[in-house]
């Protein structure tokens, strides 16, 4: 396990975007994430989330591109474990389908969930004011890393 960067919690459309969709938004985190400047996070249940999404059938995606997408997300986050109780308080995300997501980050102590759910998204400022960590869209996060790049070491 690497601690020396920062780990973060990608939920499924964020991975969709990233690895089906090659989303331009999401380049500056898949480079992150192959250089090893931060540290993407999975487990069981988020894990089994994303098998399942690939096979909706609105996504179209044939079995080359499913694979690739499954490869490419083993190959990316890190699979982490724990038991599912959290630590300490959380949110209640108002899709339970969700919820696993919050608990992913609280438990893996990353520093950044990412999300396009406006369920989610609205947990960002409760999770941020608790010491936990934030909620911001691929768009926010790409934002913040080009600000920290750039502004003037103190």
């Amino acid at each position: 396990m690497n601690t020396s960067v920062p780990r973060i919690v990608l939920d499924s459309n964020v991975c969709l975007d990233m690895f089906a969709f090659k989303d331009p938004l999401t380049a500056s985190l898949l480079a992150a994430l192959r250089e090893g400047r931060i540290e993407a996070v999975t487990d069981t249940a988020c894990r089994e989330e994303w098998q399942r999404v690939l096979t909706y059938p609105k996504l179209a995606l044939d079995d080359t591109a499913r694979a690739d997408c499954l490869r490419d997300y083993d190959e990316l986050l890190r699979l982490h474990q724990h038991d599912g109780v959290p630590a300490r308080p959380l949110p209640r995300c108002a899709d339970p389908d969700d919820q696993k997501f919050l608990e992913l980050a609280l438990a893996a102590d990353a520093r950044w969930l990412l999300s396009r759910d406006h369920a989610l998204l609205v947990l960002g400022r409760r999770t941020a004011r608790d010491g936990l960590f934030e909620v911001l869209t691929p768009r926010a996060w790409a934002a913040l890393q080009t600000l920290r790049e750039t502004a003037p070491e103190a």
